[in-house]
């Protein structure tokens, strides 16, 4: 992109993104504020030598995970208020302890120097034996994390963690195959966040139904709390669609006693988040918003759009109300030249809903 394309880009972002005062979104609800946050959040770099192997066979693939990021701490210390996190089963313990990707290429670092991975529990990272290396191997290290950083934080604006439930639909002798998710796999899930968290960290469903027949119902009459009231919280939204959440929900009609919200479809007894990837179905989105739902979209992928400084998706995103809106790249890449970087006009991460009736001013 030319220089002056590249400025001019930059000076119409700024006159589309207004950012608010912190205080003056207390009184609205949480649907009414639109948050950046990174994707993949827990993912550290593949290990180099293996990366260098990978690519040399299939270099377009390696390129859409060629990012990598801070600890989750230091992005809630930057300002962000979404993270992603994926959770793979390890019922046993041991399944994901010796990634294959080791046997091709000489680690630069040790890995599972701990043992951690040895033991049952949930484990997080991106892709088995390729993209395996995270800054926190378990969930309950990434919840514990969590935890710290919002008892040191108290009045921190809530934070949005949607969660992909990592599994496989067919089994492949040359790769370490995950783990099947299950009812009870599920239930366990929940707990691990309740245990971890406490309930009085937690935006639950039962919390926004509220006296409504169903959630959907809450929502559509604009039953999520107020932002005031969600300070120091934090909202687990499944992303999964089909087997997975008809699982989730089975059982917890409206979802109630579970943790999480999850990827609906609209006018569901379960519908209060939604998950739209492309950003620039802006006018579906906006209409989703302008009901009461919830929406999370991308503002890039696969190293894409940070390759070639386009902003495109990442205005659409911000010009569509979703009130979560993912980026690998709130920091610029460190990994290829680019000055490409996901913020608000002022640096920041966290603004009023700009679709939303009354708060057009922000």
């Amino acid at each position: 992109m030319k220089t002056g394309t590249l400025i001019s880009g930059i000076f119409f972002l700024s006159l589309l993104i207004q950012p608010a005062q912190s205080g003056a979104l207390d009184s609205l609800r949480i649907n009414r504020i639109q948050v950046i946050g990174s994707h993949n959040s827990y993912k550290k770099a593949i290990e180099p030598n293996l990366y260098k192997a990978l690519a040399a066979i299939n270099p377009a693939a390696m390129h859409g995970l060629e990012y990598a990021h801070i600890p989750i701490p230091d992005q809630l210390d930057l300002g962000l208020r979404n993270l992603e996190i994926d959770v793979y089963a390890d019922s046993s313990g041991g399944r994901y302890a010796t990634p294959k990707g080791l046997s091709m290429a000489e680690a630069v670092e040790a890995y599972n120097a701990d043992g951690i991975m040895n033991k049952p529990g949930f484990k997080v990272f991106h892709v088995p034996d390729i993209d395996f290396r995270s800054s926190c191997a378990t969930l309950e290290l990434c919840l514990r994390q969590l935890k710290q950083w919002s008892d040191k934080h108290p009045g921190h604006t809530p934070v949005f963690i949607t969660l992909e439930a990592k599994d496989s639909e067919e089994e492949r002798p040359d790769r370490t195959n995950p783990e099947k998710f299950t009812s009870k796999t599920f239930d366990m899930l929940d707990n691990c966040i309740r245990q971890s968290l406490g309930d009085g960290k937690l935006i639950t469903p039962d919390k926004v139904r509220g006296r409504y027949a169903t959630l959907n119902e809450a929502v559509l009459n604009d039953n999520w709390p107020l932002l005031k009231e969600a300070k120091g919280k934090f909202i687990f939204i499944l992303d999964q669609k089909d087997r997975k959440r008809d699982m989730y929900v089975k059982g917890h009609p409206s979802l109630k006693n579970r943790v999480m919200f999850v990827n609906a479809e609209p006018a569901t007894p379960e519908a209060a988040t939604l998950i739209r990837n492309n950003p620039k179905d802006t006018e579906n989105i906006k209409k989703l918003v302008r009901q009461g739902y919830i929406v999370r979209t991308r503002a890039d992928a696969d190293t894409r759009q940070a390759r070639t400084n386009d902003y495109s998706s990442f205005v659409a995103a911000c010009s569509s109300g979703a009130q979560i809106i993912t980026t690998d790249y709130y920091l610029k890449s460190t990994f290829f030249d680019s000055d490409y970087q996901a913020s608000f006009a002022d640096g920041s991460y966290v603004r009023g809903n700009p679709v939303l009736k009354g708060i057009e001013s922000h």
